[in-house]
């Protein structure tokens, strides 16, 4: 009778492929057994052993490199790097927990990018006759907000929520969103920025809508990607913002420039 296995049965035996027990030999972490007579390589008890403990620590999460030192260690040694161990799996379940939370979270569309009260003005926006269009520029722009001006978009969120109260203001928000179809030359685009600037110098709090988007450093360049966010160059809405920002400069109100 031969005594041992061949390859195959113990990586059966073993729970893991043949591939895996040729890669433990190539890494030193088994040796591998001597040729029978018949030239085949036989695993007795003490290679199906060690087989199993690089299984188990391998399926624990211990990297490859570390797992022969410490299957070498004394028992001192060996209890030590496994809290090591422990610690690093700790740390990787953590973070694999946080992005399965993130991932849903994402079922919840805005909530992932946006604070709840944000979500709750988005929401009511339909209800004050804005068109899911509207609803989107608006998503996006809260978005680019709170990226680019973080330390202002509580109070920004703030003054919204106050200005959308009051039904003149709501209404040159719907107006000024009907540019899009306009020419850039149409007269009722000097005409609504008029009113618009206007508007918003008789309504200092809503004002700070347009001032209150300018961060401490790089002001223009990230208050003009917030300000101007989907607007195309030479259209009807960027002439529009640039004769309200223009009127609001002659009024004296700061509004970072291009350059």
């Amino acid at each position: 009778m031969t005594d041992g296995v061949t390859i195959g049965q113990a990586a059966a035996f073993a729970d893991v492929t043949i591939k895996a027990v040729r890669h433990y030999h190539k890494l030193g972490l088994v040796d591998e057994p001597a040729r029978d007579s018949s030239g085949y390589r036989r695993y007795g008890s003490a290679e199906l052993l060690r087989l199993v403990q690089v299984r188990t620590l391998a399926a624990a999460g211990v990297p490859l490199a570390d797992i022969g030192p410490i299957l070498d260690s004394d028992t001192a040694l060996f209890a030590e790097a496994l809290a090591d161990v422990e610690q690093l799996l700790t740390a990787r379940i953590a973070e694999l927990t946080a992005q399965r939370d993130m991932l849903h979270r994402l079922t919840s569309g805005d909530r992932t990018l946006l604070p709840d009260r944000a979500v709750a003005m988005l929401e009511g926006m339909p209800a004050l006759g804005f068109t899911p269009q509207d609803v989107l520029t608006a998503r996006e722009s809260f978005v680019l907000a709170k990226a680019l001006v973080p330390e202002g978009f509580d109070d920004y969120l703030t003054d919204i929520e106050h200005a959308l109260r009051d039904p003149g203001f709501v209404e040159l928000t719907k107006r000024s969103a009907e540019v899009i179809g306009w020419e850039p030359n149409d007269p009722r685009v000097a005409e609504l920025a008029t009113d618009m600037a206007e508007h918003y110098l008789a309504n200092p709090a809503q004002l700070r809508i347009v001032t209150g988007l300018q961060a401490h450093t790089e002001t223009a360049t990230r208050y003009r990607l917030i300000a101007h966010h989907g607007e195309e160059q030479n259209s009807a809405a960027a002439r529009l913002a640039s004769l309200v920002e223009t009127k609001l400069r002659a009024a004296g109100i700061d509004i970072p420039r291009p350059d």
